[in-house]
């Protein structure tokens, strides 16, 4: 606790040094429209012919940001924005180079028509909206050189989600020179306070065979163009409208049949119905509300080798649990996380669910969440409920502080003789510091959390913090952690307890002036993990070096040396082999290297190698690849595979196993998608086979077909199959 009271201080120092908004300077004066029988309302085609866009103030003359970020950008770009009573409109204006090379016949350069596409795969101009202008949340919105589409929460200063989907229109339209892009994004689909006229935003474009990146206000090269510690600003002509009642309707229906083949039951069939909604209960406070919801159109998870001695993390992808999610969601540390919503219903039906969320005012954030599952008679589970509060306080010009409370409540429940027990209640109690400086140099967070179970009380507390500095050429950070052995977060993701952790971090860039490199320098980190006795029980030192390329593509090689003291039994297969004893020690030094090709070639590819010694005196050999071929702007080939050997001394086993997963995209037109994957999993001894054909035929409103099918690798007999059509529609009250 000594290191906890001098670095506590410190990232108030910190925060406290740095005030002023960095761009304040660029501002954009927003003016509103009117229509009249001369200039009718904007129509969204990619044609700036309208009277309101003649008359609008223009923001041009961006700034370079990569490949370097001390001039204006090579490229120009000019964006007018205006606004009426219902929409905000925007209009991009992107010019190609002057003097067309031979690459021109290939423009633009693009992944698909897939909306939420890769940002570095695309030839594209997005924007970021930081309606009350505290530098920390907001959103993007943009689409690539052929109109495909990209929204997203923004969170944490800069981060994005992009499985946020809302309402709003957009085209872009190809000139010879140039693409348009115009859009009107309804008042109605993002949160902002009444009465507030200075918004922060920032302008991005990206162009892959320039390789130049830019955005309107200045943004250092280390930071990506959403950082919202870098916007400028929109100064409005007056406040912007309060748009009347403001509820959504997002009814669905499905059916579907599915067959366990193993089991050798007959078919079921199924049919459901639910419903979300959206209601405004403030410009800033969403309340979402949820009865009978159904994701089984979500995307399945990329399966991964698991080599590891913990349980691996999968991120949120059910659009519930995601506007404003970050509030809750992120609250902790990546593997110390006290709340993860796929906890919520993981083979459980829920029955509903109501969250309140968003900004009471500049200063503060509220999260309040409530959901009721189902019991399940086949194993005992009773019916749970979960409720969440979550509060943060802004202090300082981009730091906050925040508490939440959660509590996992089991109803009515009494063990029953023959099924497992389950916890009558588990709630946890957390307290958080993040700051960010207001020239994002310095970042960090102080966290304590404490958990509350009928079982134990005493060792269940977590402290963690970390400090981060980061400038054009040295990135230098620390993070400690402590997680007592009987902390219990039954809605969280915390896969390790009774251990303490340290780990610094260090790394320099060096930029040359001028020839094919962009950049490249060392990097040192170390990971030490202690018990709760201080005995140590893991460590890894890693020497990393990196080179990345003007064509943006990327070179590594990296050395490690590592310790493990096994604190129960393993197996390093993970396959149910061979069983290493708890209390054996394990010492390896490996070695390796990563490369990414250049993302604006139609053929891609990546290859990452690692060898070296492994437990038990044995040795690892793990390669991995990727190969992409597009056929912009419809169809997207891809294929990975990851191959482990594994060798051990005798009396030992040797394993051998591959993880491939083929996969096409057909994206038809903006709005019909068709999406087919395969995951052969040698190791986990399974074939998956999925289809997904999505129709956006209305506004974030959609038809599902989704196909699933589950095989026995060798004879390839079916272990399941799974059918499911869903429709969606989003209907505004």
């Amino acid at each position: 606790m000594k290191l906890f009271r001098i670095l506590f201080p410190c990232l108030f120092i910190c925060t406290a040094l740095f005030a002023q908004k960095k761009n304040e300077a660029y501002q954009y004066h927003i003016r509103q429209t009117l229509p009249t029988d001369r200039t009718p309302h904007i129509k969204i085609d990619g044609v700036m012919d309208e009277q309101a866009w003649l008359e609008a103030e223009t923001a041009t003359d961006f700034f370079m940001a990569l490949p370097m970020d001390t001039s204006f950008a090579k490229l120009r770009t000019d964006v007018k924005m205006t606004y009426d009573q219902q929409n905000f409109y925007i209009i991009a204006v992107c010019y190609y180079p002057r003097r067309p090379d031979s690459s021109w016949a290939n423009r633009p350069f693009v992944q698909s028509l897939r909306r939420d596409w890769e940002f570095q795969k695309n030839d594209n101009f997005i924007f970021f909206l930081d309606p009350f202008d505290d530098q920390t949340n907001g959103f993007t919105f943009g689409a690539n050189a052929v109109g495909a589409q990209w929204d997203g929460l923004l969170y944490d200063g800069g981060r994005a989600n992009l499985s946020w989907d809302n309402k709003w229109y957009s085209v872009v339209k190809q000139y010879e020179d140039r693409y348009v892009f115009e859009a009107a994004i309804p008042f109605k689909s993002i949160r902002y306070k009444k009465g507030i006229t200075r918004w922060g935003i920032n302008f991005s474009r990206n162009d892959l065979l320039t390789t130049e990146k830019s955005s309107w206000a200045p943004v250092p090269r280390q930071f990506p163009t959403a950082s919202l510690a870098y916007t400028g600003s929109i100064i409005w002509d007056q406040a912007p409208p309060q748009v009347g009642p403001n509820i959504s309707v997002i009814p669905y229906v499905l059916g579907g049949l599915s067959r366990n083949y193993q089991s050798e039951k007959p078919t079921t069939y199924r049919g459901d119905a639910g419903v979300d909604a959206k209601v405004a209960v403030t410009s800033s406070l969403n309340l979402d509300l949820t009865v009978n919801p159904d994701f089984s159109q979500v995307d399945v998870d990329q399966q991964v080798t698991n080599l590891d001695r913990f349980e691996l993390f999968f991120p949120e992808r059910r659009q519930f649990f995601l506007e404003n999610g970050d509030q809750i969601s992120n609250f902790g540390y990546a593997n110390i996380r006290p709340f993860f919503s796929r906890r919520i219903g993981l083979g459980v039906p829920i029955r509903f669910g109501a969250r309140l969320s968003g900004k009471l005012n500049k200063d503060w954030r509220i999260g309040l969440m409530d959901m009721q599952t189902g019991k399940v008679d086949e194993t005992g589970l009773p019916a749970q409920n979960f409720a969440v509060m979550a509060l943060q306080r802004r202090v300082f010009s981009r730091s906050n502080i925040g508490v939440i409370l959660i509590n996992k409540e089991s109803l009515n429940y009494e063990p029953e003789l023959g099924k497992p027990t389950y916890s009558k209640y588990n709630r946890n109690f957390g307290l958080e510091y993040n700051l960010a400086s207001s020239n994002n140099v310095w970042t960090g967070k102080v966290l304590l959390l404490k958990s509350f179970d009928p079982q134990n009380s005493n060792r269940s507390l977590v402290h963690a913090a970390n400090l981060l500095y980061t400038t054009r050429k040295w990135i230098i950070g620390w993070q400690h952690e402590y997680v007592g052995q009987n902390y219990s977060a039954e809605v969280g993701y915390v896969p390790r307890r009774g251990y303490v952790k340290f780990n610094p971090t260090a790394s320099y860039l060096i930029l040359p002036k001028g020839g094919s490199v962009l950049s490249h320098g060392p990097q040192l980190s170390s990971v030490h993990i202690y018990d709760e006795s201080f005995r140590k029980t893991d460590s890894e030192t890693m020497a990393l070096y990196t080179t990345t390329f003007r064509s943006k593509s990327v070179f590594s090689v990296w050395a490690s040396q590592s310790y493990i003291r096994l604190l129960a039994p393993f197996d390093p297969t993970n396959t149910g082999r061979d069983t290493l004893a708890r209390g054996t020690e394990h010492r390896w030094k490996t070695v390796g290297a990563d490369y990414i090709s250049k993302p604006q070639s139609l053929f891609t590819y990546s290859f990452s190698a690692r060898y070296g010694g492994y437990y038990a005196d044995g040795t690892r050999l793990n390669l991995v690849t990727s190969l992409g071929y597009r056929f912009q702007p419809y169809v997207s080939l891809a294929m990975s595979a990851n191959y482990n050997e594994i060798r051990l001394p005798e009396p030992l086993s040797t394993a051998k196993f591959w993880l491939v997963g083929p996969r096409i995209d057909l994206t038809m037109t903006n709005s019909l998608f068709f999406t087919t994957f395969v995951q052969y999993n040698e190791q986990a001894k399974n074939v998956n086979l999925n289809t997904r054909l999505q129709w956006r035929y209305a506004p974030v409103s959609d038809l599902f077909i989704v196909y699933t099918d589950n095989y026995l690798p060798g004879s390839l007999s079916v272990k399941n199959r799974a059918l499911v059509l869903k429709l969606t529609y989003w209907w505004n009250v």
